[in-house]
């Protein structure tokens, strides 16, 4: 193999929770969603809570050392700072959220503009006061979003729900083409190398033990801005995307 996937070719980083107060009271994330891949979060410090959006309604888990929590596609999130929040994430599908497998809850003026939300997504730059204001502004904007989102919902009307979602499919769709090889290479090759070897094994064929690697890995960057707060990662050949697709996501 020209790589080692973490098992199942997840992806994996390490998340701190924005501190910044939103118009609604609340510290926290950017508010949004995934269309192929679920999400988990296995918390390893402090205490926050994960807010959920979907169209069968809202609700709110509280999140503190040992929780986990995962959702799948369709889910709005929201990753909430109370107290010193640490996060480390597990994604399915390496690679694809990485490539543009995600879209804020901006409101419906910006989501129905390619070039006005890609303008309100992108960050002019990886660190420093520009990229800290630009986090914080596109971090607002997705709040804006979500709370009139919410409200709906839970007065009991999904219409603003599955416009979102309908809204959210139209700006992804153009990039559908160029992660179909990021899957197949992935986490589809990852299942079919299983199955490879549960018939190899059903032969009585053990050859594939003797080809046993171990990889070791520390996080390449540290604090960069991701959607829910600063992000360590791991930029790893395989395991998560290169510079030139990462620019995709926001």
């Amino acid at each position: 193999m020209s790589h080692v996937p973490l098992p199942g070719a997840v992806g994996v980083s390490h998340l701190s929770c924005y501190e910044w107060l939103a118009e609604d009271g609340v510290r926290g994330g950017s508010p949004h969603v995934h269309l192929t891949c679920t999400e988990a979060y296995v918390v390893t410090g402090g205490l926050g809570a994960v807010q959920t959006l979907t169209v069968s309604g809202y609700e709110e888990h509280d999140l503190s050392a040992g929780s986990i929590v995962w959702f799948t596609p369709g889910t709005v999130h929201r990753m909430v700072q109370r107290d010193n929040l640490r996060i480390t994430v597990l994604m399915q599908n390496s690679g694809l959220p990485e490539a543009g497998d995600a879209v804020f809850t901006f409101p419906p003026d910006v989501l129905a503009d390619p070039d006005a939300y890609a303008e309100a997504a992108v960050l002019p730059a990886k660190e420093g006061p520009e990229a800290d204001a630009a986090a914080r502004r596109r971090r607002d904007l997705a709040v804006e979003g979500y709370l009139v989102l919410r409200e709906a919902t839970q007065d009991g009307d999904d219409g603003p729900m599955r416009e979102f979602l309908r809204a959210a499919t139209a700006i992804v769709a153009p990039k559908v083409e160029r992660w179909l090889p990021i899957w197949q290479e992935g986490a589809l090759a990852a299942a079919e190398r299983t199955g490879a070897q549960l018939k190899a094994l059903l032969d009585g064929d053990g050859s594939h033990l003797a080809q046993a690697t171990v990889v070791a890995a520390t996080p390449s960057r540290h604090g960069g801005y991701g959607m829910c707060g600063r992000r360590d990662e791991y930029e790893l050949p395989g395991i998560t995307a290169p510079d030139a697709l990462r620019a995709a996501k926001p």
